[in-house]
């Protein structure tokens, strides 16, 4: 690759013989521009373009190519390809791919397709193909499936493409099954693009069978386990609820980098293995590699969750004075994080007021919840009104209040709170879940009866829960509406999507396989204790993975320590 410095040694030789203005002269300057990654490159090859007298459609590719590949100059791309098409300089089937590479960065270009029809070069396969990736980024889906529909030919980044486009939009299952037909249609060996795309969509659904099939897929194929299919793998199987799976890759892998060390200590970290985390964070300094600004979030995170104060304090201290970097706004909410579950919410208030950089309402809503989970009512409705002025219309921020008062048996504050969501139209989140019995997922939402066997479920559901009263189990109905009787209130708790997705796990699967459930919402307080009684009666490992980490529930006890 050739450097900036020498691209200025060449520049100042054609200087020198006369011909720093001649079209071949200017275009080898050119190439040499696009090849370094130096951050002037862009700029001097600006300088370079305008002195071109006549630049050819080869000047403005290349040019265009090198606005394209940087997130931050993708308007000069498009802006080179208004001022070709002033200049009557006519595009090739090069032109194109480096543009719309630029347009779907910009999530805008769609108007494009229309000139590349009538230009003629919608059949050619990389114009397609980044077609496909235009309208992915951009969300259309079904534009995207329309041109790769009508390609004649497909090659490996044209299923890679698509499989992208179906991930980053939500259809995991959909971006798997075409992964199955391109096995079956053509005869083309997977590569290690192809097989990330594959891991992304199996990350996305926390299938752990799923995983190991991709797993020993690659291994099949003779892919070689590099960094970024090492690190994807690790990624996979701890979010699919396996952090052992995640540690024997991570063992396995025969070189690692930064991306490698913090994939398992955010693994660690959402699996409540805090200390691990911390290890494994000094093993990689011990390595020689120095953290990065990921890492150092995954490890805060850990220290989060396992109430580790200290720890935390000197990891976050460490930024500046070791690290030399500054700390991010998501490194000072970890922070806010560890005070607030450790209960110093004074501490985590004063760390908010003093912050450098001016806290947002995701900061303010964890100092809130912090407030809430310990009973600080005075403090959470201060929060609550600098939360309010951030972000009026959350839902969670009303119910965490309105939980917080019910706490505190003070009815007319809740229901001043819920009727204030009704007045301004915000509705609270549907609680569901997702368990996979027989290759088969299966949704249930809190209180519902889609389910074709919900009758089933909820009768088997309400005996599990009378036979394990007798083991200590009680309803925990504070928090439930104060103007129903008891009973309504532990029949609002009863059907929480969990408990019936459970239910339905124990009704239908009668060995020891564990139990693994996705759940949209952080699990509650009476099905977390639920939870620790089910895994005792019926001897059976319960992996719950709501929005902010893994609960393993064995023999009646939960990883977190009931500290989440």
């Amino acid at each position: 690759m050739m450097s900036m410095n020498n691209v200025y040694k060449l520049h100042a030789w054609f200087i020198k013989i006369g011909r720093d203005n001649h079209p071949t002269s200017l275009g080898h300057l050119l190439l040499g521009c696009t090849a370094t990654s130096s951050p002037e490159s862009l700029t001097y090859s600006r300088s370079l373009f305008s002195h071109f007298p006549f630049p050819d459609t080869f000047a403005y590719n290349t040019i265009i190519r090198a606005h394209a590949a940087a997130p931050s100059s993708c308007c000069h791309a498009l802006s080179f390809f208004t001022q070709m098409r002033h200049q009557g300089v006519p595009p090739d089937n090069f032109t194109f791919p480096f543009l719309l590479k630029a347009c779907a960065r910009l999530q805008q270009g769609q108007d494009l397709h229309a000139h590349i029809l009538k230009l003629g070069f919608d059949s050619d396969i990389y114009v397609q193909n980044a077609l496909v990736s235009l309208y992915g980024g951009c969300g259309s889906v079904e534009l995207a499936m329309n041109v790769f529909h009508a390609m004649r030919e497909r090659d490996l980044v044209s299923w890679s493409s698509m499989m992208s486009c179906f991930i980053n939009n939500g259809f995991a299952y959909e971006a798997l099954a075409l992964f199955q037909q391109m096995q079956l249609a053509e005869n083309l060996m997977p590569d290690e693009v192809t097989m990330l795309s594959v891991i992304s969509a199996v990350s996305s659904l926390g299938e752990v069978e799923l995983g190991q099939w991709v797993h020993k897929f690659i291994y099949r194929s003779g892919l070689e386990l590099t960094v970024p299919l090492g690190t994807a793998l690790i990624d996979m199987y701890w979010r699919c609820g396996s952090i052992d799976k995640s540690i024997r890759v991570f063992n396995e892998m025969p070189f690692k980098n930064v991306n490698a060390w913090s994939a398992l200590i955010s693994g660690f970290a959402a699996h409540g293995r805090s200390r691990e985390a911390l290890r494994i964070f000094y093993e990689m300094k011990s390595s020689g590699l120095q953290p990065d600004h990921i890492s150092i979030t995954g490890v805060l995170v850990a220290c989060s969750h396992g109430g580790l104060v200290e720890d935390g304090w000197r990891v976050f201290k460490s930024i500046g004075d070791e690290y030399g970097m500054e700390p991010t706004l998501e490194h000072y909410g970890c922070m806010v994080d560890l005070l607030g579950r450790a209960g110093m919410l004074h501490e985590a208030h004063e760390f908010i007021e003093k912050m450098p950089i001016r806290p947002n309402s995701v900061i303010w809503r964890t100092l809130l919840g912090a407030c809430v989970s310990h009973n600080n009512l005075v403090l959470a409705e201060k929060v609550k009104e600098r939360v309010h002025k951030l972000d009026p219309y959350h839902d969670g921020d009303y119910v965490l209040l309105s939980n917080a008062y019910g706490e505190a048996g003070r009815w007319v504050e809740k229901a001043k709170v819920r009727n204030s969501m009704r007045e301004k139209r915000i509705n609270k989140k549907h609680g569901y879940s997702f368990i996979n019995v027989d290759q088969v997922t299966h949704e249930f939402v809190s209180g519902g009866n889609s389910h074709p066997r919900s009758d089933d479920v909820r009768e088997f559901l309400d005996s599990i829960i009378e036979s394990i009263r007798d083991t200590g189990y009680t309803p925990h109905t504070k928090n439930v509406l104060h103007d129903i009787e008891e009973e309504e209130k532990e029949q609002c708790l009863n059907y929480h999507s969990e408990k019936l997705a459970v239910a339905f796990a124990l009704l239908n699967v009668k060995d020891s396989t564990t139990i693994r459930v996705m759940k949209n919402l952080r699990i509650c307080h009476d099905c977390h204790s639920f939870m620790k009684h089910i895994s005792a009666k019926f001897g059976r490992e319960i992996i719950i993975r709501d929005r902010r980490r893994f609960h393993h529930f064995v023999q009646g006890s939960c990883s977190c320590q009931d500290y989440w």
